[in-house]
């Protein structure tokens, strides 16, 4: 095998920012322009870093964009008063507060007080509720973008056994769910595993389908992948490399190197899943805004 064929999130958004022009310009065309605000709380730097590239992409699409930015210190009430800003602001349609948010702030009562309509990162419980059922309003961004890598790749996933590592609420658990539905991109057998799984390489070696978010660099390695698999990194380390100009560089949680040798198609990390977040946060925004015109007329 001369290696696996590349999954690139970047050549996946952008056939998908080329869909997402199109639906913003008709609401344009009837009066509204989709809104998305971000809340961020305090200045962890990797953060600010994701706050600016989500601007950024609204300007580069032609949607209104809000940061709104607190200090450290702020008290959870004035943080709550700050959604219900947001929840009542008519001009923006979707919008997330930035996590993780300061240790002395109460991250379930500021994710439940986001009015799911506008939730477009898919966290209130509502929201995650009607993804389990199958009737979602929007799906969370990470995992979203994972299975829009394997549609638009031509990848079936049906009858696939496909194992999620890690099961985190972000990605893990979502993931599993999104996958078990009926329809396109699903349809699939699947198994989660975890840091307490036990023989946890025996499960990974029956996976047509491995999606790993885990969190460790470099965690699945080659033993641990079954010839010709499809392999989807969602982790992102930043690992010391003295040879970097920066002195760290990203790897995945697959060694990809290895693991490329015997999977018939793998994503690349940095490169892969990352630019397909904010690719999906966007799409929720405008589905958001389609659903409030839809309301207004």
């Amino acid at each position: 095998m001369t290696g696996a064929r590349l999954i690139l999130g970047k050549d996946v958004s952008e056939s998908i920012y080329s869909e997402l022009r199109v639906r913003i310009q008709a609401l344009k065309n009837n009066g509204t322009t989709p809104g998305l605000a971000v809340v961020l709380v305090g200045d962890d730097p990797a953060s600010q870093v994701y706050v600016r590239m989500k601007g950024k992409m609204c300007e580069e699409l032609g949607m209104r964009s809000l940061t709104i930015t607190l200090p450290p210190s702020a008290t959870q009430e004035e943080l709550l008063a700050k959604i219900g800003e947001l929840n009542r602001d008519p001009g923006i349609h979707g919008f997330l507060v930035q996590l993780p948010l300061p240790g002395h702030m109460d991250e379930e009562e500021v994710i439940n007080a986001i009015d799911p309509r506008k939730d477009v990162d898919c966290f209130h419980p509502s929201n995650v509720g009607r993804m389990l059922i199958g009737n979602p309003d929007f799906l969370p961004a990470t995992p979203a973008g994972v299975q829009q890598m394997l549609i638009r790749s031509g990848i079936d996933t049906s009858g696939r056994h496909v194992v999620v590592v890690g099961r985190s609420n972000i990605v893990g658990k979502p993931m599993a769910a999104m996958m078990l539905q009926k329809g396109k991109g699903a349809d699939s057998t699947v198994t989660v595993v975890h840091s307490r799984t036990k023989d946890l390489p025996s499960a990974t070696r029956q996976a047509d389908i491995l999606i790993v978010a885990i969190g460790k660099p470099k965690f699945i390695t080659a033993d641990m992948v079954k010839d010709g698999a499809v392999v989807i990194d969602v982790g992102t380390n930043r690992v010391d490399d003295p040879s970097s100009p920066k002195g760290s560089r990203l790897v995945g949680d697959v060694d990809f190197d290895a693991v490329r040798e015997k999977a018939s198609a793998i994503s690349p990390v940095p490169g892969g899943v990352g630019p397909m977040t904010i690719c999906m946060l966007m799409a929720n925004t405008v589905a958001a805004a389609e659903m409030a015109a839809e309301v207004i007329r």
